[in-house]
């Protein structure tokens, strides 16, 4: 066999390993698909409702929606963090509120998505969330 030949099919397995490493490390710890959208009573608001699901050990990131998150945990569990507010446990069944622009962050500790169902009153034509930063401790 020449050396040459084994050599370019070392590096392009190489290559493809690096690619694939990448790839899983770049996956979304969270997805958010929306199911519904509409006006609401009050002017300059609509509701957003959505599927979220956080993989295992992944997390949200910090973050901020321009209104309320009214959230409910349907499959596993996630810690759920607010700025000025000690971490706690949601598990399925169990929901939350964040009021519009409030800091946060959810965390699945688990080892299978964590699901949930949220519904946002948030102002049109502003992002569903915003990557904020974290809050001091």
């Amino acid at each position: 066999m020449n050396p040459s030949a084994n050599k370019v099919r070392i590096a392009a397995a190489a290559i493809l390993a690096a690619l694939a490493a990448a790839a899983i490390a770049q996956a979304p710890a969270l997805t958010r698909t929306v199911v519904a959208k509409g006006d609401v009573s009050v002017p300059g608001r609509e509701a957003v409702a959505a599927r979220v699901e956080i993989a295992p050990a992944g997390a949200s990131g910090w973050h901020t929606h321009p209104g309320d998150e009214i959230s409910v945990v349907s499959d596993g569990e996630v810690v759920l963090m607010v700025a000025g507010q000690p971490p706690r446990k949601v598990a399925a069944g169990e929901g939350f509120v964040i009021p519009a622009g409030v800091v946060h962050n959810a965390k699945n500790e688990g080892t299978a998505p964590t699901r949930l169902v949220g519904v946002y009153v948030v102002e049109k034509g502003k992002p569903l969330a915003s990557p904020a930063s974290a809050p001091a401790p």
